[in-house]
């Protein structure tokens, strides 16, 4: 799997994990050099809380288009340290 965004690929794998229709890439798969710190954070109620990253591609910048979850609870610990993407980045075989 690919991610893409503005003409960049983000994170290429062939070991993604599927959770709820979100491809989620292993960290070394990513990217890091077109990802920034984001303050955003969102809470699962079975995942736990989310962090998440803005994209930044040829001086455009994505808000909050990657996410992962660095603590997850005990039901999500397969995908900690994993990033999804979301906001119009396109994720292809």
């Amino acid at each position: 799997m690919k991610a893409i965004w503005n003409g960049q690929v983000i994170a290429e794998s062939d070991q993604t994990i599927v959770i709820e229709g979100n491809h989620y890439f292993p960290p070394q798969s990513v990217r890091q050099e077109f990802l920034q710190d984001s303050p955003t954070h969102t809470t699962c109620p079975w995942k736990g809380t989310a962090s998440y990253y803005n994209l930044v591609v040829d001086g455009q910048t994505n808000k909050d288009a990657a996410w992962y979850y660095p603590t997850p609870k005990d039901a999500a610990q397969q995908i900690k340290g994993y990033v999804a993407f979301w906001r119009g980045v396109k994720v292809v075989p």
